[in-house]
């Protein structure tokens, strides 16, 4: 046995190490194709475990080329025998992922770590999975013949690096077949044996060649997909489409949509956004955007993260299906206005042909379509520990140092504007340090892990003779997060009127009492924690708060990507703001030292909005919604025997349609039981199906963690008025 033989893998990427990197990586995965684990699952679709380490060695292909330590640790102990030839590859790779730890800047960013992230993952995308599903490889190479001989200088190496990737999946294809034939002959069910048998068949057409109905096309996408690494189907409902028209029965259609829908749930699978708008504003809704909504609310799975785009065209009957699926309690759709939307990406340089071919990806990032990397999660902004920073001049109060810049001793500050300019230097600072961070970590990455497979699928990346991770996309913009801001705008509000204007306490009062976390200070407290809150239509409070967060959109675009973009921002905090809200110290708005409890999207900190939904929505229009080409989200909770009655479905429909005419830019719902939610704290067991909006997509409440739980349970009732 060669030792290569223990990683498939090994033997493409270490055949010629002179050559570029990006065509090590397609021939190691031409190599490794004939004995990366595949199988038909329990939904009988074709599944590729590319990020199994265990069938070779150290290497394996999940959202592009990765490396496991542990792996190789592990074929080190069943073959002792080539340790000295493992290690020395793998002292070999290393090389290259050592790269993104000898950065200075780095040893910065893990200093503010309590303050934001940026980089460090490879990150989600939206490649056309309709050029494989749509063109077939065949096309693909045709792509390639085409634009390689237009960029002849020194890309013929990327070039060849793509025909690789095209062949592992010619092979996968062919393996399929094989597989696909054999499981027939041997079943004994008569329905499965004839999704085997339409298996064989389609895999003699794909995907080399375009897949000829539906049922070819869910086969071909779910190889390509999970061969991708399972992340974001994108437009599923407009590239899938022409196979959808195509098929005549409607019953195996359905079918192989119901048998999809199975697959999404088993994997986790991100996002999948149906209907929108082209340039021209004509809806793009078509009969299989209505059936998916059938299905996810029949089906009632807290996955795939299912997104609605809407726009002046959008027929009412879409609208009353949405309402329908929110009614199920599964929390989708999230539903996306294009109107904002659109214009956000053409504000950055997006002509409106594209821009109108965005979608989301991971929980609300915003991609377009086969055509950028730009909705890959950059990095986090928390608003709050940066006003801790400047309460304390650059002190971190939970970790007793030092982490940020000084921007003065907050007690001899003279007057308000001399606290909020601190707080912005603080903002902008921890701002830059996202952006560098980030661009530090995807430059590495598009040095030394290029992603073959995802530059077939992007255009631009063809067509300039550019890998995805390295700038060949058309758009290549950035998107950095931000936390806490209604706690903030709160916090501010609160020195504002208290110690400025009323004068009541002094700058150095407050001090002392967010230093005891409020212990001994009962009067302080109660003033502070009962001033006016972000979320109730109060103008002073919301004129601050609309103020920091358009501040931290003008910083990001002044700041250009690695890929050749410019950052952009948004709010969308997973499921992380309950340990972000634990990592910040007392603030002025009343949250206490290490509380989970803060602002869980753009609006008010749960609990604190108090006049009702209509105050609420004005408050949260008072932020541009046009300076973000993230997701904004803004996310309600309604009663569900009030919102699931005819009355109140359109009631909620006038509300989302209101909001969005203000210039929202994101909508999502809640919809649950209040006394569900509190026996699910007590008795989980009786509740394992409830799901609730945690930040951009949907979970069981009960797997939440307890300060999620808390944050969930604390957001306002919306009275609905019927």
């Amino acid at each position: 046995m060669h030792y290569y033989e223990l990683d498939p893998y090994a033997e493409g990427f270490f055949a010629d190490e002179d050559a570029e990197i990006a065509e090590r990586v397609g021939y190691a995965l031409k190599c490794a194709a004939p004995h990366i684990p595949i199988s038909f699952d329990r939904n009988i679709m074709p599944t590729v475990d590319a990020r199994a380490h265990g069938f070779g060695g150290g290497f394996s292909y999940g959202m592009g080329f990765t490396y496991s330590r542990d792996a190789f640790e592990e074929m080190i102990a069943r073959h002792p025998e080539f340790e000295e030839k493992i290690r020395e590859y793998d002292g070999k790779y290393n090389v290259y992922m050592a790269a993104a730890h000898d950065l200075p800047r780095l040893e910065r960013y893990s200093v503010l770590s309590s303050a934001m992230w940026g980089g460090g993952w490879a990150g989600h995308s939206n490649p056309d999975f309709g050029r494989i599903v749509n063109l077939g490889t065949d096309g693909v190479r045709e792509l390639i013949g085409k634009y390689e001989k237009i960029n002849t200088e020194d890309s013929d190496w990327f070039y060849r690096g793509c025909r690789y990737t095209l062949d592992a999946i010619d092979t996968l294809g062919d393996r399929f077949r094989a597989l696909a034939a054999e499981k027939a002959a041997e079943c004994q069910d008569p329905a499965d044996k004839r999704r085997y048998e339409k298996a064989a068949e389609a895999f003699s057409v794909a995907p080399r060649r375009p897949a000829p109905d539906f049922t070819a096309a869910g086969l071909v996408f779910w190889m390509i997909f999970t061969l991708d690494g399972v992340d974001s189907p994108g437009r599923f409902d407009q590239y899938m489409f022409r196979s959808w028209d195509a098929t005549g029965s409607e019953e195996e259609k359905l079918d192989v949509l119901s048998r999809l829908w199975e697959c999404f749930h088993d994997t986790r699978t991100w996002n999948l956004c149906i209907s929108g708008s082209d340039e021209t504003w004509n809806d793009k809704t078509n009969s299989l955007s209505y059936a998916i909504l059938k299905i996810a609310r029949e089906r009632k799975y807290e996955t795939p993260n299912l997104t609605m785009r809407v726009h002046r065209n959008t027929p009412e009957k879409l609208w009353d299906e949405a309402a329908e699926t929110l009614a199920s309690g599964i929390g989708m759709p999230a539903i996306y206005n294009d109107e904002v939307v659109c214009d956000a990406l053409e504000k950055v340089g997006i002509p409106p042909r594209d821009s109108h071919l965005y979608c989301m990806n991971g929980c609300n990032q915003i991609d377009i379509m086969g055509k950028s990397h730009m909705g890959l999660e950059d990095g986090e902004v928390v608003f709050g520990k940066c006003l801790e920073y400047a309460l304390y001049n650059g002190y971190n109060e939970m970790l007793e140092r030092y982490d940020s810049i000084q921007t003065g001793e907050a007690s001899e500050f003279a007057d308000y504007e001399e606290m909020e300019r601190a707080f912005m230097r603080q903002l902008e600072y921890v701002t830059y340090m996202a952006c560098e961070s980030a661009d530090a970590c995807q430059h590495t990455r598009g040095v030394w892990q290029p992603n073959p497979l995802r530059s077939c699928l992007i255009e631009g990346c063809l067509e300039r003779g550019i890998d995805y991770r390295n700038g060949g996309p058309l758009y290549n913009h950035g998107q950095i997060l931000a936390e806490a801001i209604a706690d903030t705008g709160d916090s501010l509000w609160a020195i504002k009127k208290l110690v400025f204007i009323e004068k009541k306490y002094t700058m150095a009062q407050l001090l002392d009492a967010l230093r005891a976390n409020f212990e001994g200070y009962d009067e302080l407290y109660y003033d502070f924690s009962h001033c006016e809150k972000f979320g109730n239509d109060e103008a002073e409070v919301d004129e601050i708060t609309a103020r920091i967060i358009n501040r931290f959109f003008k910083v990001l675009k002044r700041n250009r990507t690695y890929r050749g973009g410019v950052f952009t921002g948004g709010c969308s905090p997973d499921d992380r703001a309950a340990g972000y809200g634990s990592r910040i110290a007392a603030l002025p708005n009343g949250k206490k030292k290490g509380e989970p409890l803060i602002a869980d999207s753009i609006a008010a900190v749960p609990g604190c909005d108090v006049r009702g939904p209509t105050s609420h929505i004005n408050s949260v229009l008072k932020y541009d919604h046009r300076n973000c080409c993230s997701g904004f989200i803004f996310q309600m909770k309604f009663d569900k025997k009030v919102f699931c009655t005819p009355k109140g479905k359109e009631a909620f429909k006038h509300l989302a349609k209101a909001y969005f005419a203000g210039g929202g830019q994101q909508y999502t719902a809640t919809v649950v039981s209040p006394e569900d939610l509190l026996d699910a704290k007590i008795h989980p067991e009786r509740h394992r199906d409830l799901i609730v909006r945690v930040g951009g997509f949907s979970g069981y409440f009960v797997e939440l963690d307890e300060g999620l739980q808390d944050n969930v349970i604390a957001r306002t009732f919306i009275d609905m008025g019927v």
